[in-house]
């Protein structure tokens, strides 16, 4: 195995994995529970923390799904915000209760809800134009240099 290739050589580099749009949805809706979880057992369901974790989610989120699926990011990510909400709202006394505590939780904590999505969507946009930058200057280095346009 090359060094660069190793994770835990001097060479070692950060994992990129891809995504598809389901996969990213997978992935966030999945973390964001599991971090509800340990906020709710360790934080006892600290909204705060639950929305400081959210925004390194919604980044990986973004910069993990695939070129092809860019669009998935900001559209999966208030998903997996509203899926991991689950573990940290109470309302023991029943669905109803989850359900209404669920609702209030997503409309007092929009401010982080919406800091991810558009942290996810500038993310998604910067990786697009650079996407569409390296597409351009292959097609122009294939076509190769252009002809003088001057008559000698």
């Amino acid at each position: 195995m090359s060094p660069a290739k190793s994770a835990g050589g001097a060479g070692g580099r950060w994992p990129n994995p891809r995504l598809t749009g389901l996969g990213s949805g997978l992935f966030g809706g999945v973390v964001m529970f599991a971090l509800g979880g340990v906020d709710e057992m360790l934080f006892d369901s600290s909204l705060t923390v639950y929305g400081v974790l959210f925004l390194p989610v919604c980044l990986l989120v973004a910069l993990w799904v695939r070129p092809g699926d860019l669009l998935s990011a900001p559209v999966v990510v208030p998903i997996a915000f509203a899926v991991g909400l689950l573990p940290v709202v109470g309302g023991a006394d029943g669905l109803g209760a989850r359900l209404m505590e669920l609702v209030t939780a997503l409309a007092t904590q929009a401010g982080w809800l919406y800091a991810g999505t558009l942290l996810a969507a500038a993310t998604v946009l910067v990786r697009g134009v650079r996407r569409a930058a390296a597409r351009r200057r292959t097609a122009s280095a294939s076509r190769g240099p252009r002809p003088s346009s001057r008559a000698s």
